[in-house]
């Protein structure tokens, strides 16, 4: 035996859940382990056949103050952080007869799970582990000598261990990763619990986040990228690649901006470079797809794609005539799936269940940013018409749908719609009018009548050149924020010439 591989003796296991925790004993004690263990632990380990030392007997006290006190002792805490190559250590737990602790099995109060149960205080409190978590930093502290497990997920980890050495044995190797997983733990417990007692003050940044995937590069391929978080938890991918960091992004977006649109009207998006380049709402999911790529064929090569709604047949069958990297719908038929599964990279998403972050961060310069997410989304009732020409009844509809779109647009955005579908967007451009001049543009290319079409801007207007602009194109039916100083020119010009403006009240700026 290498002098980096250490025997198990001794265990000390005190857990809350026990589910899966007889396979780790099991183990353990077909190698001759001894145990030690608390309360409802001590009855489980017994009831699976195996003799168990109570800590009560170690440390000569009962677990006291309603369970707050039980392992806090040094007859527990020296046989774990006790180093085994330092010679007064290994006296003074002679002296004061303290066994060593090879193995630390423990896990931690539910405190997230309380708060988020919406307990009183008093209970929230009582969740809020002191034994378990000083036991896993000393066992992690002393991770030369000791190997600690810090939660449930981590059995399988032990197992794979015992099971490579071919008894209860542990590398050093083993127990450094042990100790780090172990530290994770720790610190986003106390993270959870220092935002539980910060509230709404947000004072400081405490995020912590268990999984990870390496990603195979960033926005470019000299860039590595990770992803922290789980993707399986809001999608089931049923085929395609592995999803990339620009993927990623452009998912974000696609699910952020269906979200806006009500599930019971069919309604399809194509999303690029985080921007709609193609949407439309209609009777049926395939007439939205033919429409929303109407809006721009071109962009829409190589796009993200994005329904509310189950993805049928004939759908797939005009969905699959372009190459487009993701698709993503609450379901699919089995037909369409498998019209969908012919190319073989094609990344198909199942929607589980909404984004329901309710704050962004981003890095900028040493530091983060943290911002609620803009979850507006406006209404007819937060249409304030600002001209004496009234808005006409069918262009409500397509000015909220316009202003959905606009909002989930980079700065400086102009959306132009008509119908349920939109026709075109200028996006990310230094100056309103050159997003409105993009968007004409556009619109025109593709052969699109402006006549009747409704304009959304993502803020106010400085000057009245962009409604001069719409004007011209045929546009007659403006909704934006209002809160220039120059409104009147801008109102002004619409009284002058027969269109109609409602103002909102809500900037969507998006950088």
């Amino acid at each position: 035996m290498t002098s980096d591989i250490k025997p198990i003796r001794t265990a000390l296991v005190s857990v809350f859940h026990k589910d899966g925790l007889d396979h780790i004993i099991n183990a353990l004690a077909a190698s001759g382990v001894k145990f030690l263990s608390t309360g409802g632990t001590r009855q489980f380990i017994e009831s699976l056949g195996y003799q168990c030392d109570a800590v009560e007997d170690l440390t000569g006290y009962p677990s006291i103050l309603g369970g707050r006190v039980k392992t806090l002792h040094p007859k527990v805490f020296g046989g774990i952080l006790s180093r085994r190559d330092n010679e007064t250590d290994r006296e003074q737990v002679s002296k004061y007869e303290i066994p060593d602790i090879d193995l630390v099995i423990v896990d931690l109060y539910p405190f997230e799970a309380t708060v988020a149960s919406g307990a009183p205080e008093a209970d929230i409190i009582e969740k809020i582990d002191i034994g378990g978590i000083s036991l896993i930093r000393a066992a992690a502290k002393n991770f030369k000598d000791v190997a600690i497990v810090a939660s449930k997920a981590q059995y399988s980890l032990l197992a794979g261990m015992i099971d490579s050495h071919g008894s209860a044995m542990t590398s050093l190797e083993d127990r450094r990763l042990l100790a780090k997983e172990a530290f994770g733990v720790s610190s986003a417990y106390d993270s959870a619990i220092f935002n539980y007692f910060d509230g709404d003050q947000q004072s400081a940044l405490r995020v912590a986040i268990d999984h990870s995937r390496v990603l195979r590069y960033g926005e470019n391929p000299h860039q590595d990228a990770r992803f922290y978080g789980n993707i399986d938890d809001m999608f089931q991918q049923l085929h395609g690649k592995e999803i990339s960091y620009n993927n990623l992004l452009d998912i974000d977006a696609a699910v952020s901006m269906i979200a806006d649109f009500p599930a019971n009207v069919p309604t399809f998006a194509v999303i690029k470079h985080n921007n709609a380049c193609g949407l439309a709402s209609r009777p049926t999911i395939r007439e939205a797809w033919c429409d929303a790529l109407a809006g721009d064929p071109v962009s829409a090569f190589g796009g993200v794609l994005v329904a509310n709604t189950e993805i049928d047949a004939d759908t797939a069958e005009e969905v699959g005539k372009i190459f487009f990297e993701v698709i993503i719908a609450p379901a699919y038929t089995d037909d369409a799936l498998a019209i969908l599964q012919q190319k073989k990279n094609r990344i198909i998403l199942v929607q589980k269940r909404a984004l329901d972050t309710t704050r962004s961060l981003r890095t900028a310069l040493n530091g983060m940013l943290s911002q609620q997410r803009d979850l507006k989304v406006e209404t007819a009732d937060d249409l304030h018409l600002a001209t004496v020409t009234p808005v006409r009844p069918e262009q409500v509809d397509d000015l909220l749908f316009a202003n959905k779109i606009v909002k989930h647009s980079k700065s400086n955005a102009i959306v132009l719609a008509k119908n349920g579908q939109l026709l075109a967007s200028g996006v990310g451009q230094t100056s309103r009018v050159d997003a409105l001049r993009q968007a004409i543009a556009k619109a025109q290319s593709f052969g699109f009548d402006l006549n009747g079409a409704v304009m959304a801007s993502d803020a106010f207007f400085p000057f009245a050149d962009c409604v001069e602009i719409a004007h011209a194109a045929g546009i007659d039916a403006v909704i934006q924020p209002g809160g220039s100083i120059r409104d009147t020119d801008s109102v002004e010009y619409c009284n002058a010439n027969g269109i109609a403006m409602v103002m909102t009240g809500f900037r969507h700026f998006k950088h």
